[in-house]
């Protein structure tokens, strides 16, 4: 299955299909001298699959986890490139969960100002959403994804298989931000997760939320107005990531807490409720509201003395509301 994503920096394809990565030399179009990167948390019978149809290309390999979405590892990162000659002909390859494609994004963005890249990701975080829309970036001073920039990738590969050898841990994270996607746009995709063969869906499920990011990415590029819906459960989510030490909880089991957080509707609420527990993920978090406060004042989606959040009164139709200091303090249900 071939979607197309239409964006004013460039259009591009997300090609679908079970067993694409076996495949990627033939499916990518003219790479020239592609340099790769990925982290030691990928299989290596995944890397090896991409390192083999690439033989004279240096493949970058960095530690797993969120503490190496650092300006230390984006350094690194570009010495190696110049020490490999990459050209602006040739193309950045990222293989690997959202760090990495985050990581090897803004690599690409800012080497020689701007060089092509193309997303593989292997997580169902990664493939259900950040592996699209051109968000790029690194963490600094504690505080997530606060350096980077818009740069689209050139083409993007999903191939469900990589998913069988995740854990149920990153698994289940990961299909937090499908969850996040039925609510604010496709009813149909939330009531998949209140069905017990909800993993028998799985390509379903990446499908119909990638179709909703796309067309929300499509109208809106930059997050200028409704591409803020996709932060839905983020704002406090990336507070508690940050509370708990980047790393400590998984981005999606935060964003699932950040969920409930901000819910007022007590019947989404409580079938929310009841596809997270299913999910094994987390309802809430007992975390300092001070803290988390100042934590989100910090945050890039933050004006002053406001900070834009997304609410679901109806599933399927999130909307934006503006909340004070005052309202995040308070919470609801934190």
């Amino acid at each position: 299955m071939v979607i197309q994503v239409h964006t004013r920096q460039r259009d591009y394809d997300i090609i679908l299909e079970r067993g694409v990565l076996s495949r990627a030399s033939q499916v990518i179009a003219n790479p020239g001298h592609p340099f790769l990167i990925s982290d030691d948390g990928v299989p290596e019978v995944w890397r090896n699959m991409l390192k083999n149809q690439y033989p004279d290309s240096r493949m970058y390999v960095f530690r797993q986890g969120e503490g190496s979405k650092c300006m230390e590892t984006y350094q690194s990162i570009l010495a190696a490139m110049l020490a490999e000659h990459v050209s602006r002909n040739d193309t950045v390859i990222a293989l690997g969960g959202g760090v990495v494609g985050d990581l090897a994004g803004f690599c690409a963005a800012t080497y020689m100002r701007g060089i092509r890249y193309v997303n593989i990701p292997t997580t169902s975080l990664s493939q259900i959403d950040s592996s699209i829309g051109g968000k790029t970036a690194v963490d600094m001073c504690g505080i997530k994804n606060c350096v980077g920039a818009f740069w689209q990738p050139s083409q993007v590969l999903i191939d469900p298989d990589t998913l069988s050898t995740l854990d149920d841990r990153q698994l289940h994270a990961g299909l937090a931000e499908a969850v996040k996607a039925g609510l604010i746009r496709d009813p149909g995709l939330f009531r998949i997760f209140e069905q017990d063969d909800y993993l028998e869906h799985i390509d379903e499920i990446i499908e119909r939320s990638l179709i909703v990011k796309k067309q929300i990415v499509e109208n809106d590029e930059r997050e200028s107005g409704e591409r803020k819906l996709l932060n839905f459960g983020h704002t406090y989510g990336h507070a508690y990531e940050s509370f708990y030490e980047l790393g400590a909880y998984l981005h999606g089991e935060c964003v699932a807490a950040g969920m409930m957080t901000v819910l007022k509707n007590k019947d989404i609420k409580e079938r929310l409720g009841k596809v997270l527990a299913g999910l094994h993920l987390p309802v809430g978090f007992d975390a300092d509201r001070e803290k988390i406060c100042e934590l989100i004042r910090s945050d890039k989606k933050a004006d002053h003395d406001t900070v834009t959040i997304v609410q679901v009164d109806e599933i399927g139709r999130g909307h934006l509301e503006s909340w004070s200091q005052d309202d995040i303090r308070k919470g609801i249900g934190l």
